[in-house]
């Protein structure tokens, strides 16, 4: 899974189903109390370079944690050469002519807002319920999903024959990659739920290393009556994928021996929200939140409280001691960029948040639920450094 660190309950069935989706991502959310909250979250599969949407950062398959993801570098816009100009392209032109047209209709909430799923929710998270009984911000989407049992009843005609044309010209794989929600008022058990959604925008061909394609981004407007609740951009691109039979870029063909240098690992998406935890790593500090209203401490960085709903906060220096909470061991799929196997964990630190980063210093096979581990500060290439944990060793027999 993978997030920044805003709160975004980004799914990756949202838009469409994406069948070669690497991760979703369900940021620890903050229930907007009054006025609009923003949130940026994003799902990436692969480590898809491009410059278009949001392509993410940290472990290779994503990261729960949203905000311990690499080191961001400052990204670069321009080329300093020169570049020759672009054929037209008749297919870009042809799927421009549906921007503005429905993606879907007068859909309808399968159940309005209720006690029962916030609570199954917010367990689920982490979360207490909100004091007020109403739903966290983040569950925005919930309310409009379809279920497994279905989906697509609501769809627009437009859309649909957008995605048809695409998989007519080749374009046949889809991969969800960011979502952006905007927060106008809580919601309620009871309330009931309405919403309409329109093709925002497609965008020119784009290069990436799952393969060339378009990226279609739909905005839905979420109602209770006549009033827009929140509203939910949801992008993802269509492509054609690129082939697999030579090795990937930054390996020769005998794979780690005797290949060219090796993949970078993948750039973080730094935002408004997150960019003090970013300029905390680059100091060797690891920063979460603490709440000035209530105390509770947080992480990964959101712009409100979780248990609150205070927008006041202060960043606080985690000591970086802790124990394993819960990890997994990475043999497979293979990542360019990252040697396996290696061992994922989520670490529960003293001060009482949890951050998703690697083990290192112990053989995978030796990392344990409850291990004590020490944060250190890994540098692997010239730009990017990440905090990791140093796991002990079990004593000898």
């Amino acid at each position: 899974m993978r997030a920044d660190s805003a709160p975004c309950t980004a799914s990756v069935s949202g838009a469409d189903s994406a069948s070669d989706t690497d991760s979703a991502s369900g940021a620890d959310g903050a229930s907007a109390a009054e006025g609009s909250a923003r949130a940026e979250g994003g799902i990436c599969a692969d480590s898809a370079s491009c410059d278009e949407g949001t392509l993410h950062a940290g472990l290779p398959h994503g990261d729960t944690s949203g905000g311990s993801g690499p080191t961001p570098p400052t990204p670069s816009t321009a080329s300093s050469a020169p570049t020759a100009p672009t054929a037209p392209d008749a297919l870009y032109e042809r799927l421009r002519g549906y921007e503005g047209r429905p993606a879907a209709a007068e859909g309808r909430g399968r159940d309005p807002v209720n006690a029962t799923m916030i609570r199954h929710w917010c367990e689920a998270l982490g979360h207490t319920v909100p004091p007020d009984g109403s739903a966290p911000a983040t569950m925005l989407q919930v309310w409009t999903m379809a279920g497994l049992g279905g989906g697509g009843a609501d769809r627009a005609g437009p859309y649909t024959e957008l995605l048809g044309t695409l998989d007519a010209a080749g374009y046949t794989s889809v991969v969800a990659t960011d979502c952006e929600q905007e927060y106008l008022r809580p919601l309620f058990p009871g309330d009931g739920i309405s919403y309409d959604a329109v093709i925002e925008s497609v965008s020119p061909r784009k290069t990436t290393k799952l393969g060339t394609g378009y990226f279609v981004t739909t905005r839905m407007d979420v109602r209770t009556g006549d009033a827009v609740v929140g509203t939910h951009r949801f992008r993802i691109l269509k492509y054609r994928p690129a082939r697999r039979g030579s090795p990937p870029a930054g390996r020769g063909a005998a794979g780690a021996e005797g290949g060219t240098e090796r993949s970078r690992r993948p750039r973080p998406v730094v935002n408004r929200d997150n960019a003090g935890f970013w300029e905390g790593v680059a100091r060797h500090e690891l920063l979460f939140q603490r709440c000035e209203a209530c105390g509770t401490p947080r992480f990964p960085w959101l712009p409100g409280c979780n248990a609150c709903g205070s927008m006041a906060w202060r960043p606080v220096a985690s000591a970086g001691r802790g124990t394993v909470y819960s990890y997994v061991v990475m043999h497979h799929p293979p990542f360019p960029a990252f040697d396996p196997p290696y061992a994922v964990a989520l670490v529960a630190l003293e001060e009482g948040v949890r951050i998703v980063s690697n083990v290192i210093g112990v053989p995978c096979d030796e990392v344990r639920i409850g291990m004590p581990v020490e944060l250190e500060f890994l540098r692997v290439d010239e730009e990017l450094e990440l905090p990791v944990f140093r796991g002990a060793r079990r004593a000898a027999a």
